[in-house]
């Protein structure tokens, strides 16, 4: 679950920038606290379960990650610059991307 907590975070810091409240600015797939699991110990600790099915649902989330931060970016950028139509596009895409990233990390803690 602290993988699940830690994309929740990230979600709503991202949304309170997106509103004014804070100066968040974002980052890419590899330096939020999901994205630095996945990419460092989370390989190591799905690989030790010798769980094919783990492997595959974890293996399934880097492109869900990335695009989830595409977006997220994307919606930030426009948000700067005064496309608040294009920002909330992409914040909407954004959303979907994060139910299906969610549904994964789910699925994740029930197979490992």
């Amino acid at each position: 679950m602290k993988r699940l907590n830690d994309h929740i975070h990230y979600l709503k810091e991202l949304d309170s920038a997106l509103k004014g409240e804070n100066n968040f600015t974002g980052t890419d797939a590899h330096s939020c606290e999901l994205g630095k699991w996945m990419y460092g110990d989370g390989k190591q600790e799905i690989g030790q379960l010798h769980n094919p099915k783990a492997r595959e649902v974890f293996e399934s989330m880097f492109d869900i990650h990335d695009q989830f931060h595409k977006l997220g970016n994307e919606a930030l950028t426009k948000k700067g610059s005064g496309d608040n139509l294009g920002a909330q596009m992409a914040m909407t895409r954004m959303y979907g991307i994060s139910a299906e990233l969610t549904s994964k990390l789910l699925e994740l803690d029930r197979v490992s």
